[in-house]
């Protein structure tokens, strides 16, 4: 069953609620959404496995505690996920950063890839998918599917907005991928487009229409 989180954190929905406001710039939303990825960083990275290191501070020696295991990755989902990236490496700043393109046929409204670049060894990473946006859920299955085909096994979905349409097609599709989620919102409209949502988050972090 996958492990769905809806962050309650006050910054988190504090930021969140303020990019809704369709008279907020490129450049500030571009900005809150980096925010927003490192504090849900902060928080989808709470039960990383952490071992005993020895080390010796300017006082004494001591044993202290460190991140082990799985190196991480960062792949976001082009375009609007590349808005996620650098907040989520102002957290985990080793992480390398893989890329998957995929956009929505306007007709079918299934998506359609046309570029994949990963680490080479992806496979041995914890990797953390973003998306800004969870409609359909048709880009996030299909791309955290070509990740599995590539044997990644470690996966976490990070996205700010979320419909309940996706979330049950991401359940379904990947119940071991755990959903770390800003805020659920109501139901996707005729378009496909999450109510109330903020618009399209790629149009809003590169400035274009």
């Amino acid at each position: 069953m996958s492990k769905i989180q809806i962050m309650d954190h006050p910054l988190i929905q504090h930021k969140i609620n303020y990019i809704r406001r369709e008279e907020v710039g490129s450049k500030e939303f571009r900005e809150i959404v980096s925010e927003i990825a490192s504090l849900m960083c902060y928080e989808a990275s709470r039960d990383l496995k952490l071992q005993d290191v020895t080390i010796k501070t300017p006082i004494c020696e001591m044993t202290g505690k460190e991140l082990c295991g799985k190196k991480m990755a960062v792949v976001p989902i082009l375009r609007a996920g590349l808005g996620m990236v650098d907040g989520i490496l102002r957290m985990i700043p080793a992480a390398k950063v893989g890329h998957i393109g995929l956009y929505r046929d306007p007709d079918t409204y299934q998506p359609v890839e046309y570029y994949c670049k990963l680490p080479a060894d992806c496979s041995e990473r914890e990797v953390f998918v973003v998306d800004p946006m969870l409609a359909t859920g048709g880009s996030s299955v299909a791309a955290i599917q070509m990740l599995k085909d590539k044997g990644v096994k470690n996966i976490r979905f990070l996205c700010i907005i979320a419909a309940p349409e996706g979330v049950e097609r991401m359940k379904k599709e990947h119940p071991d991928v755990a959903l770390y989620i800003g805020a659920l919102d109501d139901h996707l409209n005729e378009h496909k487009y999450i109510v109330p949502g903020l618009g399209d988050a790629g149009d809003r972090i590169f400035g274009t229409r």
